[in-house]
């Protein structure tokens, strides 16, 4: 980020002095600096004369996690949201914002939608700081880990109901990482399997009997009493899922 600011003097000393004062630098502070205006005495002591002008510039060198949070702040203002607080969890290559207040349903929208939207965009605006990766979460109380186990458990429901009718079933469109999930605990259930069809915002997992279970047949789950399989009988917690997300969290990485 870069900061300037003009100084004017009597002098050219003075005008430095009084643009490295407007920016707060002490006499240690890093700067670049350009004369401006050379200043000139009046005719007579009367008539005319220009002071000197000095511009004074300095590069801050912005942490992503500062700048991020900032923009998140602007967010919630030009949403006025003005009741909400922001906790802040920093580390070297991460940060963590938990948002708190009465209004907190605008920030997390519809499943999510709009709390994932502005830890996406928040991602963006970080991750250009330096150009380097900062993994950027934002999160209201444990809205994400309620989210999380909810979706685990559709995904186990309809794996299960996959390997018991051999139908499958289309879920609703949802970001790499809820999708990862979701294939996760699917690949726990065997004789079930999951992919993903559609496109960009349209990207939707499918749950599906495993064509290559030998125990699964047509219309039902086939063993000798019919029944459905037995929790320890199912669970398969070997199997690799499916990572769409590049483990990266929340739409991956962002460049």
């Amino acid at each position: 980020m870069i900061k300037e600011a003009i100084g004017t003097g009597e002098t050219v000393e003075e005008a430095l002095e009084n643009a490295k004062a407007e920016l707060g630098l002490d006499e240690f502070a890093e700067f670049e600096q350009e004369v401006i205006q050379l200043p000139a005495k009046k005719v007579f002591g009367l008539f005319g004369g220009t002071p000197a002008k000095v511009k004074v510039t300095i590069n801050i060198k912005s942490n992503p996690a500062d700048v991020a949070e900032e923009f998140i702040r602007e967010v919630i203002s030009a949403m006025n949201l003005n009741d909400l607080t922001i906790d802040v969890e920093k580390t070297d290559n991460s940060a963590t914002f938990n948002i708190e207040g009465e209004d907190v349903g605008f920030i997390i929208g519809r499943r999510g939608e709009t709390l994932d939207a502005l830890q996406y965009l928040t991602s963006l605006v970080a991750n250009h700081v330096d150009n380097s990766y900062f993994k950027i979460t934002v999160n209201t109380g444990n809205y994400r880990e309620k989210r999380e186990k909810t979706l685990e458990i559709l995904g186990r429901k309809l794996a299960y109901k996959a390997v018991k009718t051999g139908k499958k079933t289309s879920l609703e469109p949802m970001n790499p990482y809820e999708r990862r999930i979701i294939h996760t605990s699917v690949q726990k259930v065997k004789g079930a399997t999951s992919w993903s069809e559609g496109e960009n915002a349209s990207r939707h997992v499918v749950i599906g009997p495993d064509p290559k279970a030998r125990n699964h047949r047509r219309g039902g789950y086939n063993n000798r009493r019919g029944s459905r399989p037995s929790s320890s009988a199912a669970s398969n917690p070997d199997r690799k899922p499916l990572d769409e997300s590049n483990g990266a969290g929340l739409y991956g990485r962002i460049d």
